[in-house]
């Protein structure tokens, strides 16, 4: 029964997931099927308290979503949590951090750009479903199920062990090590009317994708050593070409 359970609750912090990131997409495209949008939530803020309340949303999501997918933190919550869910957790973490966000945005008056052509604004808007259709594909090449907490707790319900962790760099991964930040960035930034409060949220996770990105790559040359030392020597990190690293 704890087995059915556990993968009962991957599947349900899933969906929650899931349908916060289709939240996200909906949120920064400034379309209002779902309670608020980038430009279009809590109203008539000084200015100086937007910016607070903004960069502190942007920083409690970046600290949690860096924080609990480290080595040492991972270790310390299996101790409490079966290992099955702890993926499970993460996701659920990160989902409850975009609804906070979602829910105590401030829009900022003001416009940056604003693109009039047609055919531009759908070039844009083709950009930006590009980014999201980029980091999507990134996530099936490298197991969904896994990065998203289900495979695990589908194996503990079965009772399967975990197979051993391979270097693997299909398609995507052979062009950037990052795919999934370059559909991120990409998306963030595509847009035909950048506003400020949207410029303010583009810059803060930009920064954060790029402080990830280091966390991230010390835990994995600390996994695979040269294997992928040389891997970031010859691929870049976010844009094809650029950030290889010696």
């Amino acid at each position: 029964m704890q087995r059915i359970l556990a993968l009962g609750y991957a599947l349900v912090a899933y969906l929650i997931f899931f349908a916060t990131f289709l939240w996200l997409i909906a949120f920064m495209a400034d379309v209002a099927i779902f309670p608020t949008t980038v430009n279009d939530a809590v109203n008539g803020t000084p200015l100086v308290t937007a910016l607070t309340v903004n960069v502190a949303l942007i920083a409690l999501f970046g600290l949690q979503h860096s924080v609990m997918a480290r080595p040492k933190f991972k270790a310390a919550w299996t101790r409490v949590v079966s290992p099955a869910v702890e993926r499970a957790f993460y996701c659920l973490a990160s989902a409850i951090c975009l609804v906070l966000l979602f829910a105590f945005w401030h829009p900022i008056a003001g416009t940056v750009w604003s693109v009039e052509n047609e055919t531009a604004r759908m070039g844009i808007w083709g950009m930006f479903l590009l980014g999201w259709t980029i980091l999507f594909i990134a996530t099936w090449l490298i197991s969904h199920f896994e990065l998203f907490g289900v495979a695990q707790a589908w194996r503990h319900a079965r009772g399967l062990p975990t197979p051993e962790q391979t270097f693997r760099t299909p398609l995507l991964y052979r062009w950037v090590r990052h795919p999934i930040y370059s559909g991120f960035l990409l998306a963030f930034w595509a847009t035909p009317d950048m506003t400020y409060g949207h410029l303010l949220l583009a810059i803060g996770f930009s920064v954060y994708i790029f402080i990830g990105i280091a966390h991230e790559e010390r835990d994995l040359l600390a996994h695979f050593g040269e294997q992928y030392g040389d891997y970031r020597r010859r691929v870049g990190s976010v844009v094809p070409g650029l950030g290889r690293r010696a």
